[in-house]
């Protein structure tokens, strides 16, 4: 599968962040997603103190949330542990894991942020430039911006703004557990990211292909036995 080669990897910090300032202008907010046929989740595993991690891509058939392919990477990361910068410690990972799958997912939802990032342009947004993939950025905690107090009920939401911009929505996908915090990745608009957040969820507090990516990035993954005809 394709990928585009963007920039190099072996970049200082500094020459991280222009990169970053440079890309976000790239990133699109118009929604390019109808039906997606097949949907991928993205999540890494790693801790800050050591030098491996390990990335996984896993894909669901939509709208069965059917496990259909699966790639899980481990090796080593060189770039360090940046927060705001974590793209670069992480996304040569995911490729890797990416190269490896069967299947072509349609939409990604990512562990990460989208453009509720500092320079607008975090994990999800980053990956979408990189594979030219509709993206979306669903992180368990805050970056950028903040959101007001939410109602308790699933599939309410409220806007994650900084300044006077709207750069996500907090989105509660079961009642009574913390919200997801959901921001526009790359070639999806705001409320297309948080349809489909829902739209995957499968009673849990995370979306289903998040849920099983961060399983095989964990390694605790359950197949069963995997056969699609295409």
């Amino acid at each position: 599968m394709k990928i585009r080669e963007l920039h190099k990897w072996d970049v200082s910090t500094a020459e991280a962040v222009e990169i970053q300032k440079s890309l976000a202008a790239q990133v699109s907010r118009l929604n390019e997603v109808r039906q997606p046929r097949y949907i991928a989740g993205v999540d890494i595993s790693a801790r800050r103190a050591r030098d491996t991690a390990t990335a996984a891509v896993v894909v669901l058939e939509y709208p069965g949330m059917r496990l259909v392919d699966y790639s899980v990477i481990r090796t080593e990361t060189t770039f360090p542990y940046v927060p705001g910068l974590l793209t670069f410690r992480e996304a040569p990972l995911i490729l890797k894991a990416w190269a490896n799958l069967k299947f072509e997912p349609d939409l990604l939802l990512v562990d990460g942020q989208g453009i509720a990032h500092p320079r607008r342009i975090g994990l999800a947004s980053h990956l979408g430039l990189l594979l030219d993939k509709p993206t979306i950025g669903c992180a368990k905690s805050l970056l950028s911006g903040t959101c007001e107090e939410m109602p308790g009920g699933a599939g309410s939401c409220v806007d994650i703004t900084e300044g006077e911009e709207v750069i996500g929505a907090a989105v509660r996908t079961r009642t009574g557990v913390k919200p997801v915090y959901v921001s526009i990745g790359h070639r999806v608009d705001l409320a297309a990211a948080v349809h489909w957040v829902i739209a995957c969820g499968r009673g849990y507090r995370i979306p289903e292909p998040l849920r099983l990516a961060h399983q095989a990035a964990y390694g605790s993954l359950k197949t069963g036995k995997i056969n699609v005809k295409v």
